[in-house]
C-alpha cells in the first residue's frame, strides 16, 4: 500500500505489533520486552546510564486491564510515552528523563 508518510508509519507499526503478537493479537511480556531490546536499543541504553531499569515493570504498567497481555491500544500507549521523551530529546532533554514512564 502506499500512502502519505504518515501513512507508511501506522502501517509499519502495525506490522511490528503483529510481528511481535500471538494467534489472539495480543502481546505477551517476553516477547514486549524483546520488542523493546530490537527495536528501541537507543532508549533503553540511555535508561541504563541514568540507572533507570525501564523494563522491569513496563509491562505492568500498560497492561491497563491486568489480563497479562499487551493489546494494539496498551501498545500505542506504550510507543506514545516513548515517543515524547524521543519529543523531549529534540528539545535538548536526555534520553530517558522521565515525564510518562
Amino acid at each position: 500500500m502506499s500512502g502519505s508518510q504518515l501513512e507508511q508509519a501506522i502501517t509499519s507499526l502495525i506490522e511490528l505489533f503483529h510481528k511481535y503478537s500471538g494467534r489472539d493479537d495480543t502481546i505477551e511480556k517476553e516477547a514486549l520486552l524483546q520488542l523493546l531490546k530490537e527495536n528501541f536499543p537507543n532508549f533503553l541504553s540511555a535508561c541504563e546510564k541514568r540507572g533507570r531499569d525501564y523494563l522491569s515493570n513496563i509491562f505492568d504498567k500498560k497492561d491497563k486491564n491486568k489480563d497479562h497481555h499487551i493489546d494494539f491500544s496498551e501498545f500505542l500507549s506504550l510507543l506514545a510515552d516513548i515517543a515524547t521523551d524521543y519529543h523531549n530529546h529534540s528539545h535538548g532533554s536526555e534520553l530517558c528523563s522521565g515525564g510518562n514512564q
